[in-house]
């Protein structure tokens, strides 16, 4: 079962959390038009050959669009061993509307 992380649950986290890492696995284009403060773009297309070089000793919170393909890589880190996997439910758009306006919304 993969946590699904609300915004402003995001938020807390990363006003909180010193071990958090924060991956975009939207295009690299949408990443260029909004992204979430040091966020690491991975796209879901490149996850797998990247998955394995990720630590496993930090929480992991995974964004895209709407909150689909950060689920399914989600999933994903979670059948290879990963245990702190976070899912932003409602994706970059969710946060551009509860949490910070100033990301544009696409």
């Amino acid at each position: 079962m993969i946590t699904q992380l609300r915004p402003l649950e995001l938020k807390e986290f990363i006003d909180t959390e010193e071990d958090i890492h924060l991956i975009d696995v939207r295009e690299e284009w949408e990443h260029h038009f909004a992204k979430l403060e040091n966020s690491e773009l991975i796209p879901l297309g490149l996850f797998n050959k990247h998955a394995l070089g990720l630590s496993n000793t930090k929480k992991i919170v995974i964004y895209c669009h709407h909150g689909i393909r950060s689920y399914e890589a989600c999933e994903y880190l979670q059948q290879i061993g990963f245990t702190e996997v976070y899912n932003l439910e409602g994706g970059i758009d969710a946060w551009s509307k509860e949490v910070n306006n100033k990301v544009v919304l696409y």
